[in-house]
């Protein structure tokens, strides 16, 4: 039985897809719900410190490793071959031989403790430094995640932020861990003006970097050479 027209019974329709009172849409922090903000590089962590990062170096310790390994092989098998009787291999005898008979000064002598001393060295040098110097690590703004930048890609990034600087006709720039020297053409402006900016320009961009150590700052402007 239909309702006579005009009665007011009429009831809206619901709508598809419109959100429930009182839910919030996915992905949106609940009503009244303060949003917890990005993680960003405070004032106070500029001048934070972070270690460098340590090389793993698997190509020294594999050398090392088979070197060790072969020799330790090769000089059991000599002893469990004289406990059974057989002869030993004649590159110890051989050995033997020559320890017992030449003097603690003989050149030979000193060129083989010379080598074993730098390998020695050598190994040393790379079990106590860090290495990866071409990865410089940046400011931390967590215990459980760090960072690093290429030397070559902030060298690039200072490059076109030097590029930026009206004047500047080329640039060039060489970046180490501990200072960046910037050498600049500049075609016209005075060279005083244009080594202002420059200053100022990459002082920022090295900031923006976000490294734990910030590199001091070389800057060289010059004129272009004559041609011919």
């Amino acid at each position: 039985m239909s309702e006579p027209p005009g009665s007011g019974a009429t009831q809206p329709l619901p709508v598809v897809g419109q959100a429930r009172q009182g839910q919030d849409e996915p992905g949106r922090p609940a009503s009244g719900a303060t949003p917890h903000p990005l993680p960003t590089l405070a004032a106070e962590d500029a001048g934070g410190k972070a270690s460098r990062f340590w090389s793993p170096r698997r190509v020294p310790a594999a050398l090392l490793a088979l070197l060790i390994f072969g020799g330790a092989g090769l000089l059991l098998y000599d002893i469990v071959a004289v406990r059974a009787g057989h002869p030993a291999m004649r590159w110890r005898r051989e050995l033997a031989h020559q320890l017992g008979e030449r003097p603690l000064d003989d050149a030979a002598v000193l060129a083989g403790a010379a080598v074993a001393a730098l390998a020695g060295l050598w190994l040393i040098v790379l079990a106590a430094t860090p290495g990866q110097r071409a990865l410089l690590p940046m400011r931390r703004t967590g215990s459980d995640v760090r960072a690093g930048l290429d030397r070559g890609a902030a060298a690039t990034v200072l490059r076109d932020r030097a590029m930026d600087v009206s004047g500047v006709q080329s640039v060039r720039v060489r970046m180490t861990r501990s200072k960046v020297n910037v050498r600049a053409v500049s075609h016209f402006r005075e060279l005083d003006d244009v080594r202002g900016d420059l200053d100022a320009t990459l002082a920022d961009g090295i900031r923006d970097l976000g490294l734990a150590r910030a590199p001091g700052l070389s800057v060289h402007v010059a004129r272009p050479g004559k041609k011919g």
